[in-house]
């Protein structure tokens, strides 16, 4: 998430989401009743009365601003709609007070309005910006005696490598060819833990060498291997990483990787319900009186609950007392459960009652 341009008096901020997660975020932070205002393109009918029966009209491209209404994110097809009535554009293209949809796309700038940025927004943004800086993933390319790495930023690809392994041919007699190859293999892990809080790892690539690695890791470096998964391609090298990424693999276990953990905070919530803890909250009425007690020490929310409840000051108080708040997607089995709840669910710090 790039912020391009902020002014506080106006309410008025600049931003370009660059990953599937920033239009994950984007999602939460615009609200109904803001501004949000975009480059679109719109299909123009002609008026003068002399076009044809058949004729749908000119396609054409300018910054239209809607007043939000709703907002629909699909996790997995990574689509962020924007649905307002326009109040804002060329008048002599487009009515004022029709209705509108913005897609928010990866690339695309965006201006939102608000007549209050709250704290947690605020942070929110903030977090988004910090991740962007962040490695999201490792494409791990391996043909025959060749390794190469695409180091997947916000920004775009670093490549680092090609590792070479000078392995021998199969045909050649070598006593020494499987040490080789464990050498090469552990060089490719060496290079793979200079990069700290990686969370996934592709291997792909166009032969079995991939799979071997894989075992390879599977018996000398289990963690490495619970983060990997295994990808074919047509191609190794620089290639063969661009594939990866036009299969959309990488978004994908980007997407994955969240849900895993939200559904591990609903499961430890769960857990402690049904051993009748004193030291959980649940539902608004309890998670209200938990948060003005500084008691509560996480609090998972529904996202769809944030806009219904109008719980941000809640949120901000939680924070403001050293608590944490995690949004939880209603997109999986797990923001499901929560929803059963009531949308709101807490770890206190001690019981309330």
């Amino acid at each position: 998430m790039k912020i391009t341009f902020q002014d506080e008096k106006k309410g008025l901020m600049g931003i370009i989401p660059e990953t599937l997660d920033d239009l994950w975020h984007l999602s939460h932070i615009i609200q109904k009743g803001d501004k949000v205002s975009s480059k679109t393109t719109r299909r123009i009918q002609d008026t003068s009365g002399d076009k044809l029966r058949n004729d749908r009209g000119i396609k054409k491209t300018f910054f239209l601003g809607i007043k939000v209404e709703s907002i629909n994110f699909h996790i997995f097809t990574g689509k962020l709609r924007i649905i307002g009535s326009i109040v804002s554009g060329p008048e002599d293209l487009i009515p004022l007070g029709s209705h509108h949809t913005i897609e928010a796309k990866i690339n695309n700038p965006l201006k939102i309005s608000k007549f209050h940025w709250s704290k947690w927004v605020i942070k929110r943004l903030k977090h988004a910006v910090k991740s962007s800086k962040k490695l999201s993933a490792i494409v791990l390319v391996l043909e025959d005696d060749v390794a190469e790495l695409g180091l997947i930023r916000q920004f775009g690809i670093e490549y680092y490598g090609p590792i070479i392994g000078n392995i021998s041919g199969k045909r050649i007699i070598d006593k020494n060819r499987q040490k080789t190859v464990d050498g090469f293999y552990q060089s490719v892990v060496n290079s793979l833990l200079k990069f700290k809080d990686v969370e996934s790892i592709v291997i792909a690539g166009p032969g079995f060498v991939k799979n071997d690695f894989f075992k390879y890791l599977e018996e000398k470096h289990g963690e490495i291997a619970k983060k990997a998964i295994l990808e074919s391609t047509g191609a190794g090298g620089r290639p063969g990483i661009q594939e990866v990424l036009k299969k959309g693999t990488v978004e994908k276990l980007t997407a994955e990787n969240r849900i895993a953990h939200e559904m591990s905070a609903i499961e430890k919530i769960l857990q402690e319900i049904a051993k009748s803890s004193s030291k959980i909250a649940y539902g608004k009425n309890q998670v209200v009186t938990g948060a003005n007690a500084g008691a509560i020490e996480k609090l998972l929310v529904l996202d769809k609950v944030i806009r219904s409840e109008n719980l941000e000051k809640v949120m901000d108080l939680i924070e403001n007392m050293a608590g944490e708040v995690m949004v939880i997607s209603s997109e999986h089995e797990g923001g499901k459960q929560l929803e059963s709840l009531g949308g709101l669910a807490a770890i206190l710090r001690y019981p309330i009652s």
